[in-house]
């Protein structure tokens, strides 16, 4: 890619200006929301921006840990502080998804990498209660409230398949809640779900079908607090509308789904879905649909749209090349037609190494025909992912056009759009990619802000226009790369035209095949106007890239 002349004046103005916090959802809105184009943002909790510092430490948790695998102070007011900031209007992020928040087990374990909290949320200790280090059920639906007040929707991220590890201040759970062994291997259908990720990480026995107590150790922890008559009349009024016994898979749905109709959450991304049943995951999203219905008949006021409740499921290696099939080798199983509207793409990284056309029309091909009616996730670096697209950080103009110009969900993870460092001495293992949002760098960093603008120009015009992740792609020309996105859904259509790797200064682009003469255009990109004429648009540019839309 050709590096960008961006004036200073104009990095400027768009970085440090903030978006109003007052913006109303009829205002955000103007375009629909469409989930199969959105521009997701994935963060981790605690690395993202710490909003109160006095919940910094909790349950003791100050032994010495491994580099970044300690409690960094983020938490949920800090990501609705970037929230009132604008942040994520300027990117263009219409939905985000930040790591589980639940309570975690108190204590550390070491893993082989040094001792290790859970600050990433994935080691639940009790699913109806938040961790103080993140914050409060209050500071929830302050988030959730702003977060619907700029149309943005919020994804959690659940976790149904595992508890976290056992300590001497974190007891194993019930011999019929858990297993303990064999570690899987993957061989196989039965020894991916029926076995532990790892060792100590107790698997939840999702397959079990039979009423199980709850564990001693949550009775007298909920009695403590005051809460376990209202957990257990709640309970009650959950088997007796569905009907389920009260197997483990049931409580935890519940206790899940519980925020959904407290919060008005928009989606679940699930977590280590090919561990379990796929039918676990057709029952979680029964009640998550039946939790959103509940909220918006409570809340009719705070309805942003008619979309359904969206799941998006992590099963590892799954690709696009397969369809709506995930293949364990003795078993190939459809988790679309089991709870979910989308499957993250763990192929999307090897995919753009290749050139634009390759990927635009592969994934408009996919999308439109075996994927009809679906989506997936694409991302290029991620918080377990330890072969990223760029991990040293030179291709992150390359890495901002390649995914937000793809159909397809995007996944802008935290940092892709800072270039914050993938690569972090002293680290072992995925620690390395869970450093601290590089705040500072934003604020200072000419480098740093170039690249964040070329991110915020082409996020903005994703979100403004669903035919970029959710249209059809057809390629225009080879030789200048020029391709069209078509999108039409009820009475709403969007079109535009784009044109990669262009000639700095005057282009010809032919596009009569998408706008008719006399159209006038306006390029998102520089800002430029244009009419068109003979079937083609002229326009003088001090960049490589052109976004066509109408001009309003």
């Amino acid at each position: 890619m050709k590096k960008y002349s961006i004036p200073l004046l104009l990095l400027t103005m768009t970085i440090m200006s903030s978006c109003s916090s007052t913006q109303t959802v009829a205002e955000s809105n103007k375009t629909p929301f469409v989930w199969e184009g959105a521009n997701v943002y994935f963060l981790m909790t605690d690395r993202f921006n710490n909003g109160d510092t006095s919940n910094d430490i909790n349950f003791n948790r100050t032994k010495t840990t491994g580099k970044l695998r300690g409690f960094e102070g983020g938490d949920i007011k800090g990501i609705s502080q970037k929230i009132d900031e604008g942040y994520f209007d300027k990117l263009g992020i219409n939905a985000i998804w930040f790591t589980p928040i639940v309570e975690q087990i108190h204590d550390g374990v070491d893993e082989g990498t040094g001792l290790s909290y859970g600050f990433h949320g994935y080691w639940a200790r009790d699913w109806t209660n938040l961790d103080p280090n993140f914050g409060t059920k209050e500071d929830l639906a302050a988030l959730v409230q702003k977060a619907h007040a700029h149309g943005i929707r919020i994804i959690l991220d659940g976790v149904i398949n595992h508890t976290g590890p056992v300590t001497p201040e974190d007891t194993v759970w019930p011999n019929d809640w858990v297993r303990t062994g064999p570690n899987c291997d993957y061989k196989s259908f039965e020894n991916t779900t029926a076995c532990t990720l790892v060792s100590n990480l107790p698997d939840i026995k999702t397959e079990n079908n039979q009423a199980v107590a709850l564990p001693p150790f949550l009775i007298e922890k909920w009695k403590k607090e005051g809460r376990y008559e209202q957990e257990m009349k709640e309970l009650d009024v959950f088997f007796a509308r569905t009907g389920y016994p009260r197997a483990p898979k049931y409580y935890i749905i519940k206790w899940l789904t519980d925020y959904i109709a407290d919060y008005g959450i928009d989606g679940y991304r699930g977590d280590t879905v090919k561990h379990t049943d796929e039918t676990v995951w057709a029952d979680f999203k029964t009640q998550c649909d039946y939790a959103f219905t509940t909220w918006k008949k409570n809340n009719p006021t705070k309805v942003l749209d008619n979309n359904p409740f969206y799941t998006i499921a992590e099963v590892y290696n799954y690709g696009i090349s397969g369809g709506q099939d995930f293949d364990f080798g003795d078993k190939k199983i459809n988790y679309f037609k089991n709870g979910f509207n989308n499957m993250i793409n763990f192929e999307f990284k090897w995919d753009a190494q290749k050139d634009y056309e390759f990927i635009f029309s592969k994934y408009s091909d996919k999308l439109n025909n075996d994927l009809k009616g679906y989506s997936v996730l694409n991302y290029l670096s991620s918080h377990d992912d330890g072969g990223p697209f760029d991990a040293n950080r030179t291709k992150t103009i390359e890495s901002g056009t390649k995914l937000l110009l793809s159909p397809g969900l995007s996944q802008v993870y935290y940092g892709d759009e800072s270039a914050r460092s993938l690569v972090i001495e002293g680290t072992k293992g995925d620690a390395t990619l869970r450093s601290f949002m590089n705040w500072e760098a934003i604020k200072s960093n000419p480098e740093t802000q170039k690249t964040l603008l070329h991110w915020q120009k082409l996020g903005q015009f994703r979100k403004n226009h669903p035919s970029i992740g959710a249209g059809i792609h057809k390629q225009i020309s080879a030789q200048p790369y020029v391709f069209s996105r078509t999108f039409s859904k009820g009475d709403f259509t969007d079109k535009v035209v784009v044109g990669l790797d262009l000639v700095i200064g005057t282009k010809d682009l032919a596009i009569d095949s998408i706008f008719a003469d006399g159209t006038s255009l306006k390029d998102a990109y520089s800002g430029k106007e244009a009419i068109v004429s003979n079937g083609k648009v002229t326009i003088n540019t001090e960049f490589d890239i052109v976004l066509l839309e109408l001009k309003k």
